[in-house]
């Protein structure tokens, strides 16, 4: 199949790349993407054509689509998520391995033919401010028209990526199929995937990825997970800087002084609220560089810079409202795609918690009919937005500033009934990173599985560590020696619950409380008091709120050597890749409660 690259891109490798793929793929079409607006206006009309957009009410959400998937495919797939090292080691306990070579040969069997039928969409993309020596290109290969108009959203793409490709920089290979061949008269689903065989293959020494059977976001828009997380956090490992699950924020204090800080939590634990957070106490202003990604390097003046490598956000809808978020449903008032929310019958969206009680009539995240009294929720749990950061209305100046924005603080937390307190600060950036490795927090519903159980999950990065977690903590330590200006570190937990069952703190929009607790730590005008897990407030500013100080920062002993028993049994399963700094951490902290 001839390919006309001119006006395209005239880096001949990844021109042959590209033909190589075709002949693997043998696609019907070919399509060079350019990113233009016309492009995606295209692309997605002919989604609404095919049945697999509806296009929404115009003076209720102007520019927006719905659209919902396969109920098979609704999240990303853990245990199909490979990390393909030459050595099972360096893939690690927490990661599926297989050997890179066997990969790429089944991926390479899956692939021959899996777009016939179908249009190959070839998207060149930036994650990261263009021109910033912190970000890194990407190319992904496509047979889903859905991907295409997501990564216009969530990545830099097009023609000022392809500039860069045409000076011969560095890319990353993106594979991706949703494995569905049609032949001539086959008639195509609105939402094409493989129930039984889905693949999300990462293979960190070559640098390259490979996703197969499934379109749902987390596995088919490869600049999200899999390279800025995935590949990231190993290439950021062989060249010294960090590839993070973290928001970055911008807070500025009734003074004008403003600091920057990068807060980690699992997925559905209020990244998003958080990164927007509009706060109750007068004078604090909140603004949001990232909602999800941050990576991070070392800059001349010994500071940690961040940049956030998306250009959109990628959240999750249900429990998104006007009193939760209003950034967030101010952001969604246009040109946004909505996946597996609910259909009005006035073609506007709902999902649970949008608004107080629901309309009387809804088209339910499957496509069937839904009144309040179904049995089954309108919205998926997983339910997304996929929405431009430029349209944030909090969304900070230095969002594209090439260098990056210096990092003051750095934010653990998760979703724990009981235990852990509202919130407590590491000793030093050892102690801290001890405290990001023992992180665990309650399942949802953005991973498969029990929702409610606890599991580990440090730095909530359990899924998205490209490598063995027990070298990615070793490479923290090893961050924390570089320099003597590094972030400080804490750790929250909005989620503390009372004997029956109610929430502690009101959360949300008052969390600016503790944000300013932590700010004051850095300017050094806040206090704290020592207890054997790490440093807590004696000075929260907790006026005109009805909450029940000692339950908020109790610490019960017994609750947290079990605790430690648990993180000991966890941690062994890294054997000898286990720090030394960790273990020391783990046995002070016993020692303290003893």
């Amino acid at each position: 199949m001839d390919i006309d690259f001119s006006g395209w891109t005239t880096n001949t490798q990844l021109q042959a790349w590209i033909k190589e793929q075709a002949q693997l793929c043998k696609p019907d079409k070919i399509h060079l993407c350019d990113g233009s607006k016309k492009e995606f206006d295209e692309t997605a009309q002919l989604m609404c054509q095919s049945g697999a957009f509806v296009a929404l009410n115009p003076d209720k959400r102007p520019g927006s689509f719905w659209c919902h998937s396969d109920p098979s495919d609704v999240a990303r797939v853990e245990d199909r998520t490979f990390i393909c090292c030459k050595n099972e080691i360096d893939s690690g306990p927490t990661n599926h391995w297989r050997d890179p070579e066997e990969m790429k040969a089944h991926m390479l069997q899956l692939f021959n033919g899996c777009m016939q039928g179908r249009t190959m969409y070839v998207i060149p993309f930036c994650m990261g401010p263009i021109g910033s020596e912190l970000s890194l290109l990407g190319v992904q290969i496509t047979d889903s028209p859905y991907v295409v108009c997501n990564m216009r959203i969530m990545t830099r793409m097009g023609e000022k990526a392809l500039k860069l490709l045409d000076k011969g920089a560095p890319y990353i290979p993106c594979m991706h199929s949703v494995g569905v061949p049609l032949k001539p008269n086959d008639k195509d689903s609105s939402w094409p995937c493989r129930e039984d065989e889905k693949w999300i293959v990462h293979l960190p020494e070559e640098r390259a990825i490979w996703s197969f059977g499934s379109g749902y976001g987390g596995n088919a828009l490869l600049g999200k997970k899999c390279l800025a997380l995935r590949i990231a956090s190993a290439q950021a490992r062989d060249e010294g800087w960090l590839a993070e699950h973290m928001l970055i924020v911008g807070i500025t204090n009734p003074e004008g002084v403003k600091r920057y800080f990068c807060a980690a939590f699992p997925s559905a634990c209020g990244k998003t609220n958080l990164a927007m957070l509009k706060p109750t106490v007068p004078g604090w202003k909140i603004e949001t560089v990232g909602d999800d990604i941050a990576w991070m390097r070392i800059g001349k003046d010994g500071r940690l810079y961040a940049i956030n490598p998306e250009s959109g956000y990628f959240g999750v809808a249900p429990g998104t409202s006007w009193d939760s978020n209003p950034s967030a449903m101010e952001t969604l008032s246009k040109n946004a795609i909505y996946t597996n929310v609910a259909l009005t019958d006035d073609k506007d969206v709902w999902w649970e918690g949008m608004t107080p009680e629901p309309p009387a009539h809804l088209t339910d995240w499957k496509g069937g009919d839904w009144t309040p009294s179904s049995s089954e929720k309108a919205s998926h749990p997983n339910a997304r937005f996929t929405v431009s950061a430029y349209q944030c209305p909090v969304l900070d100046p230095a969002m594209d500033e090439v260098e990056g924005v210096p990092i003051s603080g750095i934010i653990f937390g998760g979703r724990r009934a009981s235990t852990v307190p509202l919130v407590f600060e590491a000793r030093d950036w050892e102690h801290g990173t001890f405290i990001g490795a023992s992180v665990s927090s309650e399942k949802t519903a953005a991973a498969a599985g029990k929702v409610g159980e606890l599991r580990h999950d440090p730095f909530a990065m359990l899924p998205f560590c490209g490598y063995n977690m027990g070298d990615y903590f070793g490479h923290w330590l090893k961050m924390g020696k570089k320099s003597d200006k590094m972030p400080r570190i804490f750790h929250v937990n909005w989620f503390g619950k009372d004997k029956d069952g109610n929430f502690l703190w009101p959360g949300f929009g008052e969390n600016i409380r503790v944000l300013e607790w932590m700010f004051n730590r850095i300017e050094g005008t806040a206090e704290a008091k020592e207890t054997p897990i790490g440093l807590v407030p004696t000075s929260l500013d907790l006026q005109n709120l009805d909450v029940d100080t000692d339950a908020l920062f109790e610490i019960d002993k017994e609750a947290w050597l079990k605790e430690v028993k648990s993180i000991r049994e966890y941690f062994a399963i890294f054997g000898d890749r286990l720090p030394e700094g960790i273990k020391k951490q783990l046995d002070i902290l016993e020692a303290n409660l003893k």
